[in-house]
């Protein structure tokens, strides 16, 4: 079992932002999540990351159960591509080196040595997403869609047994969108590829390939199982709060307002 969160419950003060919630996320999975806003996805996508822990409930991640292991260690085993890690990437900083620098799950280079193993991991990954020519550019002067694309292949630098992807299309044109999503999904179909967890607010978004869904309302477990059964005009009208039809074209997705 990749993940298993069973009765997790998050609270700020009086308040339950997430849970009762349970989950099972098994190996060869690949997992989207989505939600409107406030729902609580980026709280269980911290929760998954192992950046904070629950107020009651058990949350087990990569074997380890949270609350007796040292999450630093447990972090380097979890790729984590989101909106507050980017903000923290320093634009001068040389694209090749944004990847490199995940090696030793630092952001920003300074003194460390990186072998060769470690030059044409970074390599292959930015080739594989189409920025390998970016290389030597600084990370602030890329497009919304290049700093996308290289902050996935830093995700996947050490190379993670889970990744977590928080809205990897959001702020692209449609494009780009499209371009990254057929990367991912080609990525991903690799049997060495780790186990992925994509959060998003839309349902276009979701990648081919994409085997387990997840909708959540109010913090909790709307719906879940393989994605075709969950991504369904019913559920999807029912998490949303407004009716919408849902098509399926091959092993994509789309939504109208009924």
């Amino acid at each position: 079992m990749v993940l298993s969160l069973e009765n997790v419950t998050v609270r700020k003060g009086e308040r339950t932002i997430l849970g009762p919630l349970s989950l099972l996320i098994s190996e060869g999975e690949r997992w989207v999540i989505l939600g409107p806003n406030g729902a609580g996805k980026s709280t269980l996508l911290s929760l998954l990351s192992a950046q904070s822990f629950p107020t009651s409930g058990s949350v087990e991640i990569l074997g380890e159960r949270m609350g007796s292991v040292d999450v630093f260690e447990l972090r380097t085993r979890i790729g984590l591509c989101s909106a507050i890690l980017a903000e923290n990437i320093p634009y001068d900083e040389r694209v090749r080196d944004v990847v490199l620098t995940a090696a030793y799950a630092i952001v920003g280079r300074w003194k460390e040595e990186y072998d060769l193993w470690d030059e044409s991991r970074a390599i292959a990954l930015l080739t594989t997403f189409g920025v390998r020519d970016l290389g030597e550019r600084l990370f602030g002067t890329l497009s919304e869609g290049e700093r996308k694309r290289v902050q996935i292949c830093r995700a996947l630098m050490a190379d993670p047994e889970l990744v977590l992807l928080d809205e990897p299309a959001a702020g692209l044109d449609l494009g780009g969108r499209e371009d990254l999503l057929t990367r991912f999904s080609q990525f991903s179909q690799d049997e060495r590829a780790p186990v992925s967890i994509l959060v998003t607010h839309h349902i276009e978004e979701i990648p081919a390939g994409t085997t387990h869904a997840l909708l959540i309302k109010d913090g909790m477990n709307a719906v879940s199982g393989p994605v075709e059964h969950v991504i369904t005009s019913e559920h999807v009208s029912a998490v949303f709060g407004v009716p919408i039809i849902v098509t399926q074209e091959g092993s994509r997705f789309f939504a109208r307002a009924q």
